[in-house]
């Protein structure tokens, strides 16, 4: 059927369901930690720690290795872990200069996967992959280890939620982005990340955590089905319908706090 553009042949749920499951696994670390990247206020260190986990990629292909195989994955892995050492030192050494030394590693990673990719005839395709990513085209059977990580890092973020800092911050942090960068691309890492918690400043307690993830859950669904509808690039629209649905929640966020405000004020009055 095609109705002024529309195609809606093209929700066929083999394919959009493993892509909504693939962008709740990305969602179900990324909220909470992005929650701590604007608490520490060291917001771009996911593009940092993505971009260093796409150009372990590249490196690898690079040198040969098969890109679906597990050569691949321990590239990323090792070269997110590296970054996060570095940043994690960083941190310690020069904590007030944090931010744009997270801002240079990010372009040295940029422009370091370009010079690797600069001889390869399919370099522009493969970089836009890894920053767009190919989220229609994930299967079931690579959603398993990534949602098994997931779980993972989601027990250890449970537990050490209080003490959630340094090293273990940022090999958490690399750990998750390394799963995600390869499901979703560069960009939607970033999004997943700062939009639900962006849009959920303010709040507090679990109802923040849930709007975050509701915000989340309701811009991977809109995005995947209209760009199947519409026939556009999924991992651009996802991350339009996220930022839409973070705006479309602020109306919540207001009521919250005037709420709050208001039992504050009324329990500051019972007090005198």
């Amino acid at each position: 059927m095609n109705l002024a553009g529309m195609n809606l042949d093209g929700l066929d749920i083999s394919i959009l369901g493993p892509a909504c499951l693939a962008g709740f696994i990305v969602l179900a670390t990324h909220v909470p930690l992005g929650r701590q990247v604007l608490e520490r206020g060291i917001i771009f260190i996911d593009l940092a720690i993505a971009q260093i986990a796409a150009l372990g990629v590249i490196a690898a292909g690079f040198f040969g290795v098969d890109e679906h195989g597990l050569g691949v994955q321990v590239a990323a892995a090792a070269a997110a872990l590296l970054g996060a050492g570095l940043l994690a030192w960083t941190d310690r050494k020069w904590p007030q200069f944090q931010e744009p030394l997270i801002g240079t590693l990010f372009v040295l990673a940029a422009t370091g996967g370009l010079l690797l990719l600069a001889n390869n005839p399919q370099g522009g395709e493969h970089l836009k992959d890894l920053l767009v990513g190919q989220i229609l085209w994930v299967s079931l059977p690579q959603l398993v280890p990534a949602a098994v990580l997931s779980a993972v890092l989601l027990v250890v973020i449970w537990l050490r939620r209080a003490s959630l800092k340094g090293l273990l911050f940022y090999a958490v942090f690399a750990a998750a982005i390394t799963a995600s960068v390869q499901l979703v691309g560069v960009y939607l890492v970033f999004a997943s990340l700062i939009v639900p918690a962006l849009a959920t400043v303010g709040m507090s307690g679990k109802r923040k955590l849930a709007t975050a993830y509701a915000i989340g859950g309701a811009g991977y669904v809109l995005g995947l089905a209209l760009s199947a509808v519409f026939d556009l690039p999924s991992g651009a629209l996802i991350v339009w319908t996220l930022a839409a649905c973070a705006l479309a929640a602020q109306p919540l966020r207001m009521l919250h706090r005037a709420a709050t405000g208001n039992g504050r004020t009324e329990d500051s009055r019972a007090a005198a």
